[in-house]
């Protein structure tokens, strides 16, 4: 008997999973093992799925995302803290976060029934204000609301203030992040591997437009100035709270938050050039995908 007695799966909310559907739910019965979908999305699955609550589903030995990494970010959300490993599989332009493409799903889920997978810890990131507070693996953004005025914040590291930003949004976002909200924002790319949160201003209006890297142990604040309009708070892209002038927001980096399966195809680097489609300078270009050779680089 493999390592997988239950199987939990989230669905893309649009998307056509029929073909991915089909490998699924087949494995599933030639293994005798357990398929779970959300109550409501069971329908999707040709009926070999039972439908549960999400806390079932969040308790299964496996679950496997089907869509983007929108989809992904969901089902992360969902097992938030129980350390259930989540596979994405990719339906359509490659992700980030997806670990194998349709064709690879068998082979994908026999390798993992068999143990021969490898997870990958993903941080999350915690907003609180008030009696409020949201949570997000991709970023939180504090975005002005239309009709009001920029949002302007003052950024206190360690119990002190530190600069200001008056921006269209200002981002809070994890590594895994990076590459998201923050990067359309002229943010860096960090590596998963990294532990701490990453502040980039969008459309920023102030002299200082840098992002700000933080480790994890250090305390962030956000004072929101008095010359800021109203806001919304988004945690991955889903308002939470909202607020105004004179509130404060703490945000706090939470580590371990959920565990991707990875099963050594491919590196985070790997896909953030596909995705990105990143070439380099014309210029710089040696027609050259060598390693380098250590011993030459001690000479």
């Amino acid at each position: 008997m493999g390592f997988l007695t239950t199987v939990g799966v989230v669905l893309h909310p649009r998307r056509d999973c029929a073909v991915v559907d089909h490998t699924l739910t087949t494995w599933t019965q030639r293994h005798d093992v357990k398929l779970l979908a959300l109550a409501g999305e069971e329908a999707r699955l040709m009926g070999a799925a039972a439908p549960a609550e999400p806390e079932e589903v969040a308790a299964a030995d496996l679950v496997v995302s089907l869509g983007g990494d929108g989809t992904m970010l969901r089902a992360m959300r969902l097992v938030r803290g129980r350390g259930t490993p989540v596979l994405g599989v990719n339906l359509g332009r490659l992700g980030f976060l997806a670990e194998v493409d349709i064709d690879d799903l068998d082979q994908a889920l026999t390798a993992v029934d068999a143990g021969g997978f490898a997870t990958e810890a993903r941080s999350a990131v915690r907003v609180s204000r008030a009696d409020r507070e949201g949570w997000a693996f991709n970023d939180i953004a504090i975005t002005r609301i239309p009709g009001h005025g920029m949002t302007m914040v003052e950024l206190w590291v360690e119990g002190h203030p530190f600069v200001r930003y008056a921006a269209d949004s200002v981002v809070v976002a994890t590594p895994t992040g990076s590459t998201a909200y923050s990067f359309s924002a002229g943010g860096p790319i960090v590596s998963p591997k990294a532990v701490g949160l990453l502040v980039t201003p969008v459309a920023p209006h102030s002299a200082f437009n840098r992002s700000l890297f933080l480790t994890h142990d250090e305390h962030l604040a956000l004072k929101v100035l008095p010359a800021s309009g109203r806001f919304a708070v988004e945690a991955d892209g889903i308002v939470v709270a909202d607020g105004g002038p004179g509130d404060w927001l703490d945000l706090e980096h939470v580590a371990n938050a959920a565990q991707v399966v990875r099963l050594g195809k491919t590196t985070f680097f790997q896909r953030a050039q596909r995705r990105l489609r990143l070439t380099g300078s014309v210029e710089a270009d040696d027609d050259s995908d060598t390693a380098p050779n250590p011993r030459r680089l001690e000479e």
